[in-house]
């Protein structure tokens, strides 16, 4: 009997111990959370050196890179729901694989012609990526072009998986990296709407649109949106309060100031008509993905995407290909006075992040 009491009183101990410590996550969680709001000015890093957008052709290309943490060899505890355990998969990817991804994404910046790149999940000081500063690797790899980053992830510490503290995710510092041959007139960070529930909301990503508007010789401007969508989002009630949002901001851009509109990134979800398990039917068991409304927006306006290369692989287990399922969710959007020459998705097997690079010319019709 008195066995049994120690015992009890051990659990009761550990009880109240495990509570002290949610409640203090939970209170320097509210005290430090990063709510920004609205619009504000994105000062450059570098300057680009140029000044002059060409009348003739112009490359872009967007990746989400994954924070250099979600290789080929990785998995992600939080794919598979893991808010309390991780389950054997992977918190932190090694820091030579981390390492190793980097260098790939390095390499692609050097050797891709592009002149405007847009890259999602680049992590600025994060303890997820060992602390490395992505913006400054990528940015020094591309010397003549200008570089602004927009946090859309800043926490100090994400506790999950809850029930192993001394393997938390830990900080998290986040966001667009956009890198323009051209220099843009403005750089701004546009807040997107939409919330997760509170307590959650204090650990998940804050979404954000960077905008940049370039001048034309016609009076007009190119708007040109670096995009991120929200994840993890159940039935998709935030990406559709983002969407509206953006259908907004894109209808007058075009039609009441006429503009010229491009927008790409990882939008976390299919373009319209697009069947989510396109490439592996017979394996798509577990997964969903939802499409753009097909009326999202009026018909002149297009989704540009290459059908025939995958630009996202499900992480809930090391990549293997013809056995890890795959999808479309990083596309371009485009108004109607802007006229596509070509599309093509890089393909790396997915060798450096959980996504691939796509690639886009494009001309504007003065």
């Amino acid at each position: 009997m008195r066995y049994l009491k120690f015992a009890l009183r051990g659990l009761a101990y550990l009880a109240a111990f495990f509570l002290l410590y949610v409640a203090a996550i939970l209170v320097y969680g509210t005290w430090t959370d990063f709510q920004p709001e609205g619009t504000q000015t994105l000062a450059p890093i570098q300057a680009a050196s140029s000044t002059d957008l060409p009348d003739s052709l112009i490359s872009l290309a967007i990746w989400n890179i994954g924070y250099a943490g979600l290789g080929e060899e990785s998995d992600f505890f939080y794919d598979g729901g893991g808010f309390l355990f991780s389950g054997g998969k992977m918190i932190r990817t090694e820091r030579p694989l981390v390492e190793k991804n980097l260098a790939g994404i390095v390499h692609f910046a050097k050797t891709t012609k592009a002149d405007i790149f847009l890259f999602q999940e680049v992590d600025f000081s994060s303890k997820r990526s060992y602390f490395t500063n992505h913006v400054d690797s990528i940015g020094k790899a591309l010397p003549a072009f200008g570089s602004w980053y927009s946090v859309n992830y800043l926490v100090d510490r994400v506790p999950v998986p809850l029930m192993e503290p001394w393997r938390a995710y830990g900080k998290a510092n986040s966001g667009l990296l956009t890198l323009s041959r051209f220099q843009p007139a403005a750089a701004e960070r546009v807040q997107l709407p939409g919330k997760y529930p509170w307590p959650n909301r204090m650990f998940q990503l804050d979404r954000c649109a960077a905008v940049f508007r370039y001048p034309l010789k016609n009076g007009k401007e190119l708007v040109v949106l670096n995009i991120h969508n929200a994840a993890h989002d159940k039935g998709g009630k935030i990406k559709a309060q983002q969407m509206q949002f953006l259908r907004a901001f894109f209808l007058e851009e075009y039609e009441q100031k006429g503009n010229f509109v491009i927008a790409g990134g990882d939008w976390n979800q299919c373009p319209p008509f697009f069947p989510f398990d396109t490439f592996m039917p017979e394996q798509a068991k577990g997964f969903s993905q939802i499409n753009i409304d097909p009326e999202f927006l009026p018909a002149e306006w297009r989704w540009i995407y290459d059908p025939t290369i995958p630009s996202n692989r499900k992480i809930n287990k090391p990549f293997r290909k013809g056995d890890s399922f795959v999808t479309i969710i990083d596309f371009f959007l485009v108004s109607p006075n802007v006229a596509v020459q070509q599309v093509k998705t890089l393909n790396q097997d997915f060798r450096f992040s959980d996504h691939q690079p796509v690639w886009m010319e494009v001309v504007l019709s003065f």
